[in-house]
């Protein structure tokens, strides 16, 4: 069963020169491991691509990454195991997502994958849907202008006073000495 985060098939081959990059790039470049790191990369503009994992459990780990990426136009692609990802990234443990920031000697390698991807990849829209009943309470806030409250003048506050009904008086201040 396909995830539903898996918004496209990446092609095998795309898929073998996207972990070739990550470790190339792991070595002379700059990569962020994990879904975290790459969702700080993907907010900050710094990633160049992002390669998720497909067999992600629970779902709801990756979901939000093809939607940022789509907005932000940062490429990405999806490799079938966590355990292939993380390998590739120099880690022992499996890795959900992983995303290139600086490819070194991986730039023509990724060039050639946002490439081949900006021809697969579907175009995700990146104005979120606003729901209609929020559309209508924006327009009723529009036609009938809120009421200005008028603030009661400064001689109409109490003033404050001590037991007896008498101002209180400030202590004099000390003169400091020089």
């Amino acid at each position: 069963m396909a995830k539903s985060y898996v918004k496209f098939e990446t092609p095998k081959d795309v898929q073998a020169k996207a972990l070739e990059a990550i470790t190339v790039a792991a070595d002379t470049g700059r990569i962020r491991k994990g879904t975290n790191e790459a969702t700080k990369a993907i907010e900050s503009g710094n990633a160049t691509l992002v390669v998720i994992a497909e067999d992600v459990d629970p779902e709801e780990v990756v979901m939000h990454l093809p939607m940022i990426c789509g907005e932000k136009n940062v490429p990405y692609c999806y490799v079938p195991t966590r355990k292939e990802l993380g390998t590739a990234a120099g880690l022992t443990v499996p890795s959900a997502a992983i995303a290139i920031e600086k490819a070194g000697n991986a730039a023509e390698l990724v060039k050639s994958i946002v490439e081949k991807i900006g021809k697969s990849a579907p175009k995700v829209e990146a104005k979120a849907h606003v729901p209609a009943v929020h559309e209508a309470k924006k327009e009723e806030k529009k036609e009938a202008p809120a009421e200005k409250k008028e603030k009661p003048a400064k001689a109409d506050k109490p003033k404050k006073e001590g037991a007896e009904g008498e101002k209180k008086e400030k202590a004099p201040k000390k003169a400091k000495k020089e």
